[in-house]
């Protein structure tokens, strides 16, 4: 019995050894860390660019720059609750990349999730926002976006949503942060 115990631990400890772990990475900006958990297993394309801009360190010293709050977005038809940042400038931006929908990851826009902004489909490079809240009408088929191909999640923050909430607290004109919250540095954790 204390054999077969001791085998069953053993091949417990060398599955969790080599068992892939989720990839992580610590945004830290100047209010305060936010920890997010990546899912390359549902949306390898938009991870993969991700963390290509965070190993290159193109992040670092980039800003989150724009908020949606109940106050600013009261005039618009769909409304959302988001924080926005990560603008790498143009000349150090990665070509665009295919966007990986909702409706094909089986990810939804929910508190905490972490997505990629764009303009068209496929134009996203290295912007990417934070929801709070529960954001659907960001899916597949939400009217956030009139092609209605909504957003590419991909991750979701697993520690710091104080400081998400802290940021889309800051002063703001029109969406636009007074004072972008700086973000030092968006380190990968794990493989």
């Amino acid at each position: 019995m204390k054999i077969i115990l001791l085998y069953a631990i053993l091949n417990l400890f060398f599955l969790s050894l080599f068992a892939q772990k989720t990839p992580s990475c610590l945004i830290k900006t100047s209010l305060g860390d936010i920890r997010v958990d990546l899912y390359p297993d549902l949306a390898p394309l938009t991870v993969a660019n991700f963390l290509k801009y965070a190993d290159q360190h193109l992040y670092d010293g980039t800003f989150f720059y724009r908020v949606c709050t109940p106050e600013n977005e009261k005039e618009r038809k769909v409304k959302i609750e988001v924080i926005q940042g990560g603008d790498v400038p143009e000349a150090k931006q990665f070509d665009p990349i295919r966007m990986e929908t909702t409706k094909q990851t089986g990810l939804k826009h929910q508190n905490g999730t972490l997505s990629m902004a764009r303009d068209t489909p496929d134009s996203a490079t290295s912007s990417f926002f934070i929801c709070i809240g529960n954001q659907p009408e960001l899916d597949f088929a939400g009217k956030r976006n009139p092609d209605g191909q909504g957003f590419a999640a991909f991750g979701k923050v697993t520690k710091g949503m104080h400081v998400v909430k802290k940021i889309q607290l800051q002063e703001n004109k029109d969406q636009y942060l007074v004072s972008p919250v700086k973000i030092h540095s968006i380190q990968r954790l794990y493989p």
